[in-house]
């Protein structure tokens, strides 16, 4: 493997530092082909597994110290080639990165978008010329937002004094003498592979090379399924929950077909994470015709503030099954919402406690040499590069927040009370409060083909209620023989049942899941 410096452990895995040309630390990978211990039964079992029946207190000890990772103090009693590693890290600055702010064509064509990046906010827009541009997210006159602004003739118009904003950011606004310097700051963005990035120094000019870029997404015929989610807990625990395969069987089970309890089995598993962001997992295998076929599962995880990230999942191959081709978007895009609710509940808990407890993952977690390798290696990049983040927790070190997250803008309007007061219990203001708990706010509002399915239908279940109605109507007062009165009630049952199908899917699209324990 080429790279910089190498750390290899007792647990047969290798953490890799690539180099770049500015910034050796910048593009740090993280690579693991292990196999993973069986995970049936839950944690109860792998502990079972790990540290066997205890018998006596010095057996117990023997057994800690093969299943546990080493311990931070048995580290620094054995230096390794970490150093050199960490050392390179020590100057990294996450300003000097791209990071992914959202699918290309989830754009909006005729609105702002608002967005941001750790505790940064920014927004998007396309120009008259259809060219996206960034800004940073305030208005220079009073601070106002321009993502609550609006386009004008291919201009971004904040709505609170009417200023206007061109591609480059100079203010032009009707009939006022306004001074030049009155310019929104910009940022530099690049659509690469349906992908939208964004260069956040405020220093140094876009580092082309440092754009990342998956070479499987560049194959002819090659096609993926995208969606977009933003979820109510730290990017790092994001990035920590889809290093860890070993959780999938049980809290997945039966969500994609594939998962199952008590199928629980080895896996063999391989990763590849470029900080700060990207996390990849690429095969690659002969089909029975002989023709080299390809698999990708890419994971864009973006830090949005503390206690929330946005990521874009990209799921491609270059051949699918006809049954996934034959399920609507819709579907998928909701089983996906599923997969993160099951997981939502615990990881925004371990949000939670790493901000109470203020105490590094070292001396909370209790990591396994069967399944926790990636998560502690990632937490130990985390004390090397943390120092040039807003905010860190690593595996010995933190670095708490300065800034509280963003507060997002409450409802207005007669609706803002009951919005405000019950924006989780189905309240009549719940769809005009921003809730991060509630799958709309997490995916729908990012994803054109399901806004435009719900929009459609409503209009179909309303035209059924009416159509229903009518023809309940027609069946009563009409003097007709009886066999139309049959016909016309038929239609109306007929016009119900559509009703109600579009009402279900609307609910599945838009409901979170509960596990069936968890309903009261």
């Amino acid at each position: 493997m080429a790279a910089a410096a190498a750390i290899c452990r007792p647990s047969s895995f290798c953490l890799s530092f690539s180099s770049h040309r500015r910034h050796p630390s910048s593009a740090a990978a993280l690579s693991l082909s292990r196999r993973w211990r069986k995970a049936a039964g839950g944690c109860r079992a792998a502990l079972a597994e790990d540290l066997g029946r205890r018998s006596s207190p010095s057996e117990d000890r023997s057994r800690d110290q093969e299943a546990l990772l080493p311990n931070e103090a048995a580290a620094a009693a054995a230096p390794t080639e970490a150093t050199a590693a960490e050392a390179a890290a020590a100057e990294y600055d996450w300003r000097e990165e791209w990071y992914p702010l959202y699918l290309t064509a989830e754009m909006p064509d005729d609105a702002p978008l608002g967005l941001t990046v750790f505790h940064k906010q920014l927004v998007v827009y396309r120009d008259g010329g259809g060219v996206i541009r960034c800004y940073e997210d305030r208005c220079p006159h009073r601070l106002a937002k321009l993502s609550e602004g609006q386009l004008v003739d291919g201009r971004l118009e904040c709505l609170y004094h009417g200023w206007q904003f061109e591609g480059d950011g100079h203010c032009l606004p009707e009939g006022a003498k306004i001074p030049l310097a009155a310019c929104a700051k910009t940022y530099e963005v690049r659509d690469s592979q349906g992908v939208l990035w964004v260069w956040m120094s405020e220093k140094n000019p876009p580092q082309e090379e440092k754009l990342p870029w998956f070479e499987h997404y560049a194959r002819p015929g090659f096609h993926d399924l995208s969606t977009i989610h933003e979820l109510p807990y730290d990017h790092s625990i994001l990035l920590e929950n889809l290093m860890d395969p070993a959780h999938v069987p049980i809290s997945h089970d039966r969500t994609d077909w594939t998962a199952r309890r008590e199928d629980a089995q080895p896996l063999v598993f391989s990763l590849r994470f470029s900080a700060p962001c990207v996390l990849q997992n690429n095969v690659e295998f002969v089909d029975k015709n002989g023709v080299k076929q390809y698999l990708s599962a890419l994971f864009l995880c973006r830090p949005t503030g503390q206690g929330k990230s946005m990521l874009i999942v990209r799921f491609g191959d270059s051949t699918s099954s006809l049954l996934v081709k034959l399920m609507p978007k819709w579907f998928l895009h909701q089983n996906a919402g599923k997969v993160f609710e099951q997981d939502m509940g615990f990881l925004s808990s371990q949000n939670e406690v790493l901000m109470r407890e203020k105490k590094p993952t070292g001396e909370l977690y209790l990591n396994l040499r069967s399944s926790d390798v990636w998560v502690a290696e990632y937490r130990r990049w985390m004390d090397s590069a943390g120092a040039g983040m807003p905010y860190y927790f690593g595996h010995r070190t933190l670095s708490l927040p300065e800034q509280p997250a963003v507060v997002e803008q409450a409802a207005a309007g007669m609706v803002a009370a009951a919005a405000a007061a019950a924006p989780a219990k189905g309240g009549v203001g719940t769809i005009h409060a921003p809730n991060l708990v509630n799958r709309y706010f997490r995916h729908v509002v990012h994803c054109k083909s399901c806004r435009k399915l719900l929009g459609r239908l409503e209009v179909w279940r309303r035209a059924m209620v009416a159509l229903a109605m009518v023809a309940v109507a027609a069946a009563v007062v009409a003097a007709a023989a009886r066999e139309w009165k049959g016909i016309l009630l038929g239609l109306a049952g007929a016009s119900l049942a559509v009703a109600y199908a579009c009402s279900a899917v609307v609910s599945l699209m838009t409901t979170n899941f509960v596990r069936t324990h968890r309903r009261l």
